[in-house]
């Protein structure tokens, strides 16, 4: 039971790390948010912005990634 707690805790962890360092990085990647597919609609009092193509890239890596490290 403990052992299933600390096993939890250090993924959680890593996780945290993980997100920590994308978030750190993630304005030095110039492409990143302004992919093809990206929507962008500009107005006088208005900017609509929707990371279409980005969310589904992130999607797709995050994807992979879970489906390597659940291959055990």
């Amino acid at each position: 039971m403990l052992e299933n707690i600390a096993k939890t805790l250090i993924i959680l962890g890593i996780a945290v790390f993980g997100i920590g360092l994308i978030l750190l990085f993630a304005g030095k990647i110039p492409w990143l948010g302004k992919l093809p597919g990206d929507i962008l609609i500009k107005r006088e009092n208005f900017t609509f912005y929707f990371p279409l193509a980005t969310s589904i890239l992130i999607s797709v890596v995050l994807t992979f990634i879970f489906w390597l490290f659940s291959k055990r």
